[in-house]
């Protein structure tokens, strides 16, 4: 789990200075699904900064010509091209080696993650079956909440079109790394950018699932009461942003850049770079659950390798055993509304 996209970004703003005009690693073609959205814009414009995207497509149900000529005036060597409309949504898609998904509607105050459901479930299964027809060999980088259940309606959705991969479907955990590596940097007073912290589960409350007794640099300086706190945090990061938008949003930017983050991971690992490794949430055997976050290694065909949760402290046991529940009828939520509708 690397830092590596603000590196990529500075090195991109240095090469284009230089006259930077063509590049070693292989033409690749990003898809942004919802990029008119909170998330979608600036996660659209991290993308166009990404010296791996040399074709950018941007795709929502209004806005997006907008969107798509603003970010298209960045110095950056991706091509930009705007789509709006069902009828737009096969081309914006066609070619794709990696489509992301932040479509959908954000929560709200007193709204949970499941409040969503009924809404984003809709738009997930439609852009799914889009997405088995035009590009069913990209890389699906799921956003849309509640990642624990769109994430299996999508598989379900490209097992009926007989396009499922386990190794290219992803539900995007990576914010909630981000939040735990943040905020384990500011409690053991380590430098946040050496920082790494595991974390498990799934999207959502107590099925997230950050492992601090695996955290690096390790701290001796935390208590079992910091611990519990910092996990608290974690799982309810998402809250503690609605709460102080004070209704007028969610975790929109942040969610940008975890996001933006994983996509240049996948990238990464489709061109062929070596260790790279990512927490995801994906088909698994981890556990006896059919999906579950863990640390997922990358490679040319997507997961190359879904690995284990190692050692756990006897509070990440506990908590591992009461996720599982909550867990487990999220996906089964999921599996039946792509049946049912």
């Amino acid at each position: 789990m690397r830092p590596s996209l603000l590196k990529s970004t500075s090195e991109l703003l240095r090469r284009s200075r230089r006259g930077y005009a063509s590049s070693a690693n292989p033409e690749r073609k990003v898809a942004v699904l919802g990029a008119a959205g909170g998330i979608g814009q600036p996660l659209s414009l991290l993308m166009k900064l990404n010296p791996l995207v040399s074709s950018l497509s941007l795709y929502d149900i209004a806005g997006t010509p907008g969107v798509a000529a603003d970010v298209s005036h960045i110095n950056s060597p991706a091509l930009v091209k705007g789509f709006m409309g069902d009828d737009q949504l096969g081309e914006a898609l066609e070619g794709s080696d990696v489509v992301i998904i932040p479509a959908g509607v954000p929560r709200k105050p007193g709204m949970t993650r499941d409040d969503l459901f009924n809404i984003n479930a809709g738009i997930v299964k439609a852009l799914c079956t889009a997405i088995a027809k035009h590009c069913p060999n990209a890389l699906v980088n799921m956003i849309s909440n509640p990642v624990n259940s769109t994430v299996p309606i999508a598989a379900e959705v490209f097992k009926k079109a007989g396009t499922y991969d386990e190794k290219r479907l992803f539900g995007v955990t990576t914010l909630d790394v981000v939040r735990a590596k943040t905020f384990y940097a500011g409690k053991a007073g380590v430098p946040v950018t050496e920082v790494n912290v595991p974390v498990v589960g799934g999207h959502a409350g107590i099925t997230i699932l950050p492992l601090f007794s695996q955290a690096t640099p390790a701290s001796n300086s935390l208590s079992q009461e910091d611990i519990v706190a910092l996990t608290k945090r974690t799982q309810d990061g998402g809250t503690e942003v609605v709460e102080a938008k004070a209704g007028k949003g969610s975790a929109t930017l942040s969610m940008a850049y975890a996001g933006a983050v994983f996509a240049d991971a996948c990238l990464k690992g489709l061109n062929g770079v070596p260790d790279i490794v990512e927490c995801s949430f994906v088909q698994s055997t981890v556990t006896e659950l059919p999906f579950f976050a863990s640390k997922v290694r990358l490679g040319k065909n997507g997961v190359e390798e879904v690995l284990g949760l190692g050692e756990l402290s006897d509070f990440e046991k506990e908590g591992l055993e009461n996720l599982k529940g909550e867990l487990k009828s999220s996906i089964e939520k999921g599996i039946k509304f792509a049946h049912g509708n």
